[in-house]
């Protein structure tokens, strides 16, 4: 990272720190966080300097995504979507495809996108849609259908989402653009009460006939795995990003874990700390030695999308497998640490708690676990014979 590049500053992230706690308590959205982080300009981090943003590459972004997913992770999950989608727009803008400047302009001047991507049943993820994409004569789109796991549903502004047009002449097409917040036909669900990741605030989202207009229609694409740029640059940006926030989980795991062991004493080495005991040592130099594992991944890979590496067909199986690598890394983490922490780390307001419940989140974001075992046999062996 160079020298000069933005950074978030210790004393926000504290800010943020200190809010975590109550938002999660009442999986209240972190709407004072956002304030915070839209006025420091951190919605824009990826948006070159001469589009009115920080200018940082994806692979400085990844490194404050940690940092304020150590903080707060719901408030970094929540944020990593409208990332994500600026993280798109870069890589394409990298490539010479001017079709999402929109986003990094917008970005810039305070809109907040969300992902309107995953659909409940939908086990082809960006290759298949349940919402009908309706094409219009004035070349707009209207969309009808459940979008699930909304983070960011209080407050975005821009939902990127697609659908499956069945109708037009080339059908069946796989529809992209971005509806705006005051369309027509849109419901969000506030039905978000989970086990973690409270704050993200990722309600249901209904279409009825929203209308994208035509010059936010952003691709047409055949059903299936496909080469487009834009599937690229979700796919990849999504797990690099998405692999970011849980290794903040993971680093501020072992933090608790180190002052636990620290703090705690015990009567079987005569009113020493814990951090004596050999068994307790073991425990976080596991967890410290599984977290050392994650950062180096992340980095190598976001360096190589901003350096246009070339792995062919291997691109999307490396994405894969770095978030599954990791989420399941950070998951081990925690365990660790949980266990370092003792009892008091089991009450729903410990901080490894929360943790804990967070980190288990992973798991369910794509791609599965199974998921990228079939992606990534594929790039190695091919597709199965029948």
């Amino acid at each position: 990272m160079s020298s000069s590049a933005r950074v978030l500053d210790a004393e926000l992230l504290h800010r943020i720190a200190s809010r975590a706690a109550g938002h999660d308590r009442d999986g209240s959205f972190p709407a004072d966080d956002l304030d915070e982080l839209r006025a420091a300009g951190y919605l824009a981090a990826l948006v070159p300097e001469a589009l009115g943003g920080w200018g940082l590459t994806l692979e400085q972004l990844t490194r404050e995504q940690s940092r304020l997913a150590a903080a707060a992770p719901a408030t970094a999950l929540a944020v990593n979507m409208h990332l994500v989608w600026t993280a798109v727009a870069k890589t394409l803008h990298d490539r010479g495809d001017a079709s999402l400047d929109f986003v990094l302009q917008e970005a810039a001047a305070g809109e907040v996108f969300a992902f309107g991507v995953s659909e409940a049943g939908n086990d082809l993820v960006l290759f298949g849609s349940t919402v009908e994409a309706a094409p219009r004569p004035d070349g707009s789109v209207a969309y009808t259908g459940t979008k699930t796991f909304t983070s960011l549903s209080p407050v975005w502004t821009r939902l990127g989402a697609f659908g499956l047009d069945t109708a037009s002449a080339d059908a069946p097409r796989i529809v992209w653009g971005f509806l705006d917040r005051d369309a027509d036909g849109i419901e969000i669900v506030e039905d978000w009460d989970t086990l973690g990741q409270r704050a993200t605030r990722s309600d249901t989202t209904r279409l009825h006939g929203a209308v994208v207009r035509a010059d936010r229609v952003v691709r047409r694409l055949p059903p299936g795995p496909n080469p487009d740029p834009l599937i690229f640059g979700v796919f990849v940006n999504f797990e690099i990003l998405l692999s970011s926030v849980y290794a903040g989980v993971a680093h501020r795991a072992v933090e608790l874990a180190a002052e636990a062991a620290k703090r705690r004493s015990s009567l079987k080495l005569g009113g020493a700390p814990r951090s004596d005991d050999p068994d307790v040592r073991r425990r976080v130099a596991t967890a410290a030695m599984l977290d050392d594992a994650l950062d180096p991944q992340i980095r190598s890979l976001a360096r190589d999308v901003d350096t246009a590496a070339d792995h062919g067909p291997r691109w999307f199986a490396k994405a894969s497998g770095l978030k599954v690598r990791v989420t399941e890394g950070a998951k081990a983490v925690v365990d660790q640490a949980i266990l370092v922490g003792g009892g008091s780390g089991y009450a729903a307001s410990s901080e490894l708690s929360r943790l804990y419940r967070d980190v288990l989140a992973g798991a369910f974001n794509p791609s599965t676990a199974d998921s990228a075992l079939g992606t990534i046999a594929s790039a190695v062996l091919g597709p199965p014979s029948s």
